[in-house]
């Protein structure tokens, strides 16, 4: 950060004196002082001493002479692309037959059966049709149809493939036993047959997960991606001063940190007849105005920074999973520097491959496995990560639309995995992957309030794409 903050001041042709520094380098986000106590400073003035902050802090906002905006200039171009394969728009081919299901299911099952393959630790697998007639210690690969737990406090798993099915037999004394098992997951097991008919006893537990020696490698870029979810446009509890302050400060750092790429992962609006009585708790109640609202929020962001929107539950596309971006008829109002695309999607952005998911499952997950809560939604999108799927669970509460091709798997491994939906902020690395939830612009609705739930909202989540630093923005504050 020192460096960082030194970098702010040589731009301006400033120099910070020692005490300075120290200064500003005990302020709880220092680099984002640093732009604002830079540019009330004077025309004239070289060198920045301890006498210069103290009079800055001091100094009352509301007389401060105003600030010069900031104007771009060479401002490189932006790298950004979308990968090819990860977003649905466009290349749907649903048509919600039974053979779409069997295809979908069948593209996840050898998908990450290949990743669960290619493990050091594990190696080829045999069919469970075959497997089950071997008198010897072998490997199998399945997807979870059933899990049980007997009178006696084992568990089993209904295990199949495209060969045939058998019951996996997981002891209560075996450490197997404190794993976490979902419907629809591609496992793989290692352990021998049972003499008992079609029973296999698991010894150990295999899964697609991030390889371990994967880490962040730092590269020479020195921009940053921000994220705002769930931004609610239209909600009588959207937090417009909250936003106003956001873009405020956008206005005065964004340039100088190089602040290039914002995305905007689902519920960019509230909808209409999302849920009953919806309408009471609307302050825009006309779905084409919502998205005109949003577009002219989204022309406040400084024009060098390129945009990223997708949909999410509460927009007006497809509810089922992958989506497909927003349509022309409610984005025409938007800037030519938004980029929409489906949900789920990758992108590219200066070498950095960013997963990008709304969260709709996350209801899913939270509804199925005790261990997980909505007060740690980072731990819900970790055990995605290990099991290479954003939504494994079918006939739940995310509607599942069958492609050909399984778009919730996780093929490509991201440098940055984020999602929202549940209107709380946090951060975690797995593996080296930068795992971000994203907020929320909303305040606690009437139906959070009934479910007895705290959104922790208008935070925004940067990561500086060079080193993985990510900072944490409270506009509450």
């Amino acid at each position: 950060m020192r460096t960082e903050v030194l970098n702010a001041a040589a731009r301006r042709n400033l120099f910070l004196s020692p005490d300075a520094l120290e200064m500003i380098l005990s302020n709880s986000d220092p680099l984002s002082f640093t732009n604002t106590l830079l540019t009330s400073m004077s025309d004239s003035l070289m060198f920045v001493d301890k006498k210069d902050v103290m009079e800055f802090i001091a100094g009352d906002s509301a007389v401060a002479p105003e600030r010069k905006p900031i104007v771009p200039k060479n401002k490189k171009h932006c790298d950004i692309s979308i990968v090819p394969g990860t977003d649905v728009t466009g290349d749907s081919t649903c048509e919600g037959k039974i053979a779409d299901f069997a295809a979908c299911f069948r593209n996840r099952f050898l998908t990450l059966k290949k990743m669960i393959e290619k493990r050091r630790d594990f190696g080829a697998s045999v069919p469970i049709s075959r497997a089950v007639t071997l008198g010897r210690e072998t490997q199998i690969i399945g997807i979870i149809y059933e899990k049980k737990e007997t009178k006696n406090g084992h568990t089993t798993l209904s295990l199949e493939d495209d060969t045939g099915m058998c019951t996996v037999l997981i002891s209560k004394d075996s450490p197997c036993s404190a794993e976490i098992f979902v419907n629809d997951e591609v496992i793989g097991i290692s352990g021998k047959p049972s003499s008992r008919g079609n029973l296999f006893i698991a010894d150990k537990i295999f899964r697609p997960d991030i390889p371990a020696n994967h880490s962040w490698v730092p590269s020479d870029s020195s921009a940053s991606v921000a994220f705002l979810s769930d931004i609610h446009v239209g909600s009588a509890t959207f937090l417009e001063k909250e936003w106003k302050k956001m873009i405020r400060w956008l206005k005065t750092n964004s340039y100088d940190m190089d602040l290039d790429y914002l995305v905007l992962p689902g519920d960019v609006v509230d909808g209409i007849g999302i849920f009953p009585g919806q309408e009471n708790e609307l302050s825009i109640a006309d779905i084409y105005k919502q998205y005109e609202k949003l577009g002219e929020y989204v022309k406040e962001i400084p024009d060098h920074i390129k945009i990223i929107a997708q949909p999410g539950n509460h927009d007006a596309v497809r509810l089922a999973e992958p989506q497909p971006a927003l349509g022309g008829i409610f984005t025409k109002s938007f800037d030519s520097n938004v980029i929409l695309a489906g949900n789920p999607v990758s992108m590219e952005v200066e070498g950095r491959t960013i997963l990008s998911y709304h969260g709709k499952s996350i209801d899913d997950w939270i509804s199925s496995v005790q261990q997980l809560t909505y007060d740690d939604p980072i731990s819900v999108m970790k055990e995605m990560l290990v099991r290479r799927h954003l939504s494994p669970m079918y006939g739940g509460k995310t509607a599942i639309a069958p492609e050909k091709k399984d778009y919730l798997v996780i093929d490509k491994i991201p440098d940055i995995f984020v999602s929202g939906h549940v209107h709380g902020a946090g951060k975690m690395d797995h593996r080296g992957i930068k795992i971000i939830n994203a907020s929320a612009w909303q305040d606690q609705t009437e139906f959070q309030k009934a479910h007895n739930f705290n959104p922790n909202p208008a935070i925004m989540p940067i990561v500086n794409l060079g080193t993985g630093i990510t900072r944490m923005i409270d506009f509450t504050k």
